[in-house]
């Protein structure tokens, strides 16, 4: 198996260039940090708001290291069963009765022999611990910040030393330790006991050069003067008062729409049909009526003259 510390980066530039070259632009504080923690083997902690793309960034390691992803979405309730591992009680119950037909008669034995790797079902965190023949996956435990404290504290062992303790089975450490990406929209705040096991970054909003750079490399079949709109209203839109201003996500979405319907340029009745698709929430949209749309298509055309 390939040793997981030898990944061809020798530099930041040669990171930003591996992401960039899988689709993802990154600033140069955000190529370091991810860097750092391929580099120093160490879990890394995203946070920023929805849409920003801190879960693309895992995506996007895995694609440009050919691992595997292996995805944990988080949410309320979620618990060690779900995320790490349980044992399949039908089948040991239908071995414990044929140990028995069978007139085997040590317990410990039969339960030694249910309590084994052959009845145990991994769950995302365990998997990600296993041997791969094309190196350590990418672990993405998603949204974080969706579970409680317990669940927290549970994967300070995962995060720390890369390994699971199973009380029947004993520890499974990992051979080579995964690449981690933890992301949190930052709903609550992660505990100081995980946030100093792990490399933080904030994510913010992209500059507009930068998220013009992000639009054109994702959909380059898109016009100069189409982009530059794009971007310009998206970032003017932005400084609205908004129960939620769009991210990039939805500037790659509202772009593709308006691809779908082989626009050149955007003018007020265009914005106003397709808003649905930037912005997603109802008071958001009513908020933006016909007379701030022609003021943020001036304002967005003004700053065009402005970017490259």
């Amino acid at each position: 198996m390939p040793d997981p510390t030898a990944f061809p980066l020798a530099s930041i530039d040669a990171t930003a260039a591996l992401l960039a070259g899988a689709g993802y632009v990154p600033d140069r504080a955000l190529a370091t940090v991810v860097h750092l923690a391929l580099r120093m083997r160490r879990p890394l902690l995203l946070e920023g708001e929805a849409g920003v793309g801190k879960t693309e960034v895992a995506r996007t390691l895995a694609a440009a290291l050919g691992r595997r992803l292996i995805r944990l979405q988080c949410y309320e309730g979620l618990d060690l069963a779900a995320a790490a591992y349980e044992w399949n009680y039908p089948a040991q119950m239908i071995a414990i009765r044929l140990a028995e037909a069978a007139g085997e008669s040590d317990k410990a034995e039969i339960a030694a022999g249910v309590f084994s790797e052959r009845y145990l079902l991994r769950r995302p965190l365990l998997e990600a611990l296993a041997p791969d023949p094309a190196g350590p996956p990418v672990l993405l435990i998603d949204e974080l910040d969706r579970t409680d404290e317990a669940f927290e504290a549970f994967l300070l062992e995962v995060l720390a030393d890369f390994q699971i303790s199973i009380p029947e089975l004993g520890t499974v450490k990992a051979d080579h330790p995964p690449i981690i990406v933890l992301t949190s929209n930052r709903t609550r705040e992660i505990h100081d006991a995980l946030k100093r096991r792990c490399l933080y970054h904030w994510v913010d909003y992209p500059s507009a050069e930068r998220e013009l750079e992000i639009l054109r490399s994702r959909l380059p079949q898109i016009g100069a003067a189409l982009s530059r709109q794009v971007v310009g209203f998206v970032q003017a839109i932005r400084k609205e008062d908004l129960f939620k201003v769009p991210g990039v996500a939805e500037t790659l979405d509202w772009a593709a729409a308006l691809l779908e319907l082989d626009a050149v340029a955007i003018d007020p009745a265009l914005a106003g049909d397709t808003l649905g698709v930037l912005l997603k929430y109802q008071d958001d949209i009513a908020k933006t009526d016909a007379a701030a749309i022609t003021r943020l298509l001036e304002e967005a055309r003004r700053a065009g003259d402005r970017v490259a």
